[in-house]
């Protein structure tokens, strides 16, 4: 006795394709417009910083960029008197 397999499947939807009424594109000065407007509308959403949050910002920024440059300017010549170092003893 075998069993038939039976398939649950759906019919078949025919499928309608939808036209767009206006493919055409803005113009440029309309699109230019539309992204000042945008823009602004944007930037009205802004939490803009204090001016003390600013400067606690700008000073915390600094220092991490000195400490930086600090570390690079060390780690530059220790690689440079290793080099060096190995220049004359091979050299």
């Amino acid at each position: 006795m075998a069993e038939e397999k039976k398939t649950n499947s759906a019919p078949v939807k025919a499928v309608t394709a939808v036209k767009k009424e206006d493919n055409t594109k803005p113009g440029l000065f309309k699109r230019i417009g539309k992204w000042f407007r945008e823009m602004k509308s944007e930037l009205k959403k802004v939490i803009w910083p204090t001016p003390k949050q600013l400067f606690n910002n700008t000073v915390v920024s600094v220092v991490v960029i000195l400490i930086s440059a600090l570390g690079l300017w060390v780690f530059d010549l220790l690689a440079g008197s290793l080099v060096n170092g190995l220049i004359n003893l091979l050299g």
